[in-house]
């Protein structure tokens, strides 16, 4: 047996290692964390100064079992968990849980997993860093306190089942007040000037450095300009530069990863993951922007090499984040001669904007020259102005350029080219000139990496938990990530060329989103709870400075208990106060006027299902009810919205003897027909569909369905092969198993699915299992 035992956190970990270490050393994974608080009020004695009991999980009693039997073989045990407060934690989890003594038990860390790091990490041990440990325990536990006494005031007084917590209440907030923002926003109309002139047969655009508030203004300049005379005053140049930007934190990923690769914030640290441990690239959970000596020695070889010493410049970035660890390093590859890697395709296009990223930051400016035409006009003091700019020296730009999230007005915003060859004095002859109707426009809603970035800049949440809180609150249906359709608007366009004016009225589409994160009403209406009730609990510069505190004790500068005490008073009194606060006075509910019909109130309301409106107060009898749709809130649907919803469900008729009802659930509008569902597309509205689409979709789901069905077998008909999104598969009751190669779904005998079954592990409460027949 091997006389040294290294504990980690994953299998994949494990391999890569092991393969660095050789046969003196055995690499075995803890699969995470190993214990954790359990369930129910006995997790933590409060009176006893917030001491926590832990129990081993269940799905990791087998893996504490075998890893008891590698340590008594063991001569010396290396802890190698990750290098930060959570996997300092899970080292001393694992010390407590296998009795570990201190004088054959080391902690190693590194950053990278390289076969030098894991020699170096192996020479220079140290003991577990308690510090860290109470840092991430005081987390945990002040997170379990929140969530334990707040959910169930939610329950009693809003909705069963509902949950709140520290950060993910704060990142919910954000969106609610992004959105209510978005409702409230008046947008204003203004009037921009453009032109375009022919030099020489090129084209120049122009244009008037200021918006005009009213299209009389507007009319009445471009009036002024037909028949003018238009002459370069004055041509400026100077010259201009770009510097790369640093090489990625966390969240700095997060976000290029969304706009460049279209990741979701969970699926980049999935692929990251996978990197890191396969040795392509440092950790990936960091906050610093720092490079070490060795790293930007190994760039400066590599774009010395691929594109010469004119392209280098070095350079060491500063983190601007507080609380940011300057000891780690920024996310960067293993191997800066490792321009791309094999495998799979996610992985390598993260690969490649990590290398371009990091490369990028150790390159020289790129050198421009930009030149500036004003442009004067015959008939008015009033000056157009022409700007262009012309790459010098590529520099980083050879390699890399950040995305931004902002939005160009239009296509004319974007990127500048040079200008055609110019003199001052020249005359230009116009080709046209546009005054067009702008709007002002809100913020933005948020995407996953634009929330991200938002929570970092107020200091609230670490690299390890903005992945987790983005999934939680979409898990817990407070957000939702969805496109959204825009809507026609109206603008006027007028312009002028040559000696003629004309003004015409033409539609754009506007409000028009893709994967941004709307609130749902639960959202609002728990939102505007916590507000009103636990102000500190989601307040912004409370939730940032109990950031600060986490790091504080991570430093050695504050006892954790004494830091979980002065929180825990206050919040434990006001949960207190607010069991008096009746359901009733909760804002989850709106009168929004009369039916004219039947004269009964009609209400906006949280139903167990759901948002709904209700025709009838609480004791009517005979009140009615319909679901709200997608996209609509209590707090501003109108009287006639709501009416409108009660069409629903309407019958569209008999096919093949059976009725056909439209109507609205909860994944959206519908058809019943003989006892199946069939979803409306996008673009159909339930309350105008007509009677034969309706026929057409339910043939086309027949169809569908048809298709998808390849297999069943007498022997057992939960066994079923059917086509998937990603090909044939193998369907047993609620669990789904892979093909393997080379084997043909329509040829498979019921014998031949049974062996791919019981050989196919599925997950079952965390742990994988074989599936018995």
């Amino acid at each position: 047996m091997s006389k040294n035992l290294v504990i980690v956190e994953s299998p994949a970990k494990a391999k890569t290692i092991e393969g660095y270490l050789g046969k003196d050393y055995k690499v075995a994974s803890s699969y995470g964390h190993v214990r954790d608080l359990p369930k129910g009020d006995k997790a933590i004695d409060i009176s006893n100064r917030f001491k926590p009991t832990y129990e081993v999980t269940p799905d990791k009693k087998d893996v504490i079992k075998q890893l008891k039997s590698f340590v008594k073989d063991a001569d010396t045990i290396y802890l190698a968990s990750d290098d930060d407060r959570e996997g300092e934690a899970i080292s001393w989890h694992l010390k407590e849980v296998l009795k570990l003594k201190d004088e054959n038990t080391k902690r190693i860390v590194f950053r990278e997993i390289t076969k030098n790091a894991i020699t170096k990490a192996i020479q220079n041990p140290r003991s577990i860093d308690i510090d860290l440990v109470n840092a991430q325990q005081a987390r945990r536990i002040l997170d379990r306190l929140v969530g334990f006494e707040l959910s169930p005031i939610l329950w009693k007084k809003i909705k069963t089942g509902l949950s709140a917590g520290r950060v993910q209440s704060v990142a919910v907030r954000l969106i609610v007040e992004r959105e209510r923002e978005i409702e409230k926003f008046n947008s204003k109309s203004s009037y921009r000037i453009t032109a375009l002139f022919d030099v020489k047969g090129k084209t120049l655009s122009a244009e008037l450095p200021k918006k005009f508030e009213t299209q009389q203004e507007a009319e009445a300049f471009l009036k002024k300009c037909l028949g003018a005379d238009f002459k370069i005053e004055n041509l400026e140049t100077k010259p201009g530069k770009k510097s790369p930007a640093p090489p990625f934190t966390t969240s700095t990923l997060q976000q290029e990863a969304s706009r460049k690769l279209y990741f979701s914030v969970a699926q980049t640290m999935s692929v990251a993951q996978k990197l890191y441990e396969a040795g392509k690239i440092t950790y990936m959970r960091t906050d610093s922007v720092n490079l070490s000596e060795d790293a930007m020695q190994s760039a400066k070889n590599e774009i010395n090499s691929a594109y010469g010493q004119e392209f280098h410049q070095s350079r060491k970035f500063t983190t601007k984040t507080e609380g940011a660890q300057e000891a780690h390093e920024a996310i960067r590859p293993t191997d800066f001669s490792t321009h791309g890697i094999s495998g799979d395709r996610n992985e390598q296009r993260l690969y490649e904007l990590i290398w371009k990223r990091a490369i990028a930051s150790q390159m020289a400016d790129a050198k421009l020259e930009k030149t500036i035409a004003t442009i004067g006009i015959s008939s008015t003091p009033e000056k157009l102005i022409a700007s262009g700019e012309v790459i010098k020296f590529e520099g980083f730009l050879k390699v890399y350029l950040e995305s931004t999230d902002d939005e160009p007005e239009d296509e004319e915003s974007e990127n500048k080219g040079l200008l055609p060859p110019l003199n001052i004095g020249q005359l230009l002859d116009l080709i046209e000139m546009k005054g067009r109707e702008t709007f002002s426009r809100p913020a933005p809603r948020y995407t996953e990496a634009a929330l991200v970035k938002k929570l970092e800049e107020m200091g609230i949440g670490r690299p390890s938990t903005y992945a987790p809180t983005i999934s939680t609150i979409q898990k817990r249906d407070y957000v939702v990530k969805e496109s959204k359709e825009g809507a026609e608007r109206k603008y006027v366009e007028m312009k002028i060329s040559k000696s003629e004016f004309s003004k015409t009225e033409k539609t754009e589409i506007t409000g028009a989103d893709k994967n941004k994160l709307f609130p749902t009403n639960i959202a609002m209406v728990v939102n505007d709870f916590l507000v009103e009730h636990f102000p500190n609990v989601i307040d912004y510069s409370f939730t940032a400075k109990v950031e600060k505190e986490f790091d504080d004790i991570a430093q050695g500068g504050q006892d954790w208990q004494d830091m979980i005490g002065n929180f825990y008073g206050k919040f434990h009194k006001r949960v207190e106060e607010t069991a008096n606060v009746a359901r009733a006075d909760i804002n989850s509910s709106r009168d929004l006027g009369k039916d004219p019909k039947t004269g009964k109130v009609v209400i906006a309301r949280l139903g167990k299902f759901g948002p709904l409106v209700q025709i009838g107060d609480q004791e009517d009898e005979e009140k009615q009810f319909a679901s709200m749709k997608k996209g609509q809130f209590i707090e501003n649907i109108t009287l006639e919205e709501a009416l409108e919803l009660f069409k629903l469900p309407r019958d569209l008729g008999l096919f093949e003897d059976k009725k056909m009802v439209v109507g609205v659930g909860k994944f959206g509008p519908y058809i019943r027909h003989d006892n199946k569902f069939v979803s409306l597309k996008k673009e159909q509205d339930p309350l105008s569909i007509t009677e034969d689409e309706a026929v057409e979709l339910i043939l086309e789901k027949r169809e569908a369905d048809e298709k998808k069905h390849i297999k069943t077998f007498e022997e057992n008909p939960e066994i079923q092969i059917l086509n998937g999104r990603w090909g044939p598969y193998i369907k047993f009751g609620k669990d789904n198993f892979k093909i393997p190669k080379g084997k043909e779904a329509e040829s498979l005998t019921y014998d031949e699915t049974l062996v791919i079954i019981e050989n196919q592990p599925v997950k079952k409460t965390g742990k994988f299992v074989k599936k018995k027949v």
